[in-house]
């Protein structure tokens, strides 16, 4: 049967019911709630803006953007966002679904953390991009109804939610600290991770190989 939270119904197929089974049996409580949140609020704003989405993509986007924070998707050689983008390709295409539905959602998961960009794209793209930033930043916040945040919440509780996903955050990626140069997260290495060095892109590029 169909949940409905704030007036949004969550998808009920087979296809996001393996998602969230998927999701809950790789990631912490944290994650999974603040995985459902993005959708929620993603899906909340693209109703206000009046954009057209595909509710079970933009599921699936939300559900395994963070994937790649998890012990058992990451990996220590790219960015996070780039394994759960990878897993929700192999997962669409498991379920049938390829070519530009699922670009879609692999660069919805692969840019969620890029600023701005995402906002310019496919309403999938940029809807998982907005349901981040409510949940995490707090963008978009004043544009949801006191109703519409209460509702989600009490659905997806988030309990020191600000600590709690730092710490996520900095034990998803301090292994691969190389690859958060130019995004956000070597903000969170910086905070919490001793010794860490920024790469700077000044240095890289005057350190290159060229002679002028």
């Amino acid at each position: 049967m169909s949940e409905t939270v704030a007036g949004v119904t969550i998808p009920d197929s087979a296809l996001a019911r393996e998602a969230t089974e998927l999701v809950q049996d790789a990631a912490s409580p944290l994650l999974f709630h603040h995985s459902r949140r993005v959708f929620l609020w993603g899906a909340l704003r693209g109703r206000k803006q009046g954009l057209r989405f595909d509710p079970e993509l933009l599921y699936v986007g939300a559900m395994f953007h963070d994937l790649g924070l998890t012990p058992r998707f990451r990996r220590t050689d790219q960015r996070f966002e780039i394994d759960g983008a990878d897993e929700a390709r192999r997962f669409l295409a498991a379920h049938g679904i390829t070519g530009e539905a699922a670009d879609r959602v692999w660069t919805a998961i692969a840019l969620h953390t890029t600023p701005e960009i995402p906002l310019h794209m496919a309403p999938e793209v940029a809807l998982v991009t907005r349901g981040v930033e409510c949940d995490v930043l707090g963008i978009g916040y004043d544009s949801l109804l006191d109703g519409e945040r209460a509702a989600v919440v009490a659905a997806h509780p988030r309990p020191d939610f600000k600590k709690q996903v730092l710490a996520a955050f900095t034990e998803g990626i301090q292994d691969r600290p190389s690859t958060t140069f130019g995004n956000v997260k070597a903000d969170v290495l910086a905070h919490f991770v001793p010794g860490f060095v920024r790469t700077d892109f000044v240095d890289v590029i005057t350190a290159s190989p060229w002679p002028e």
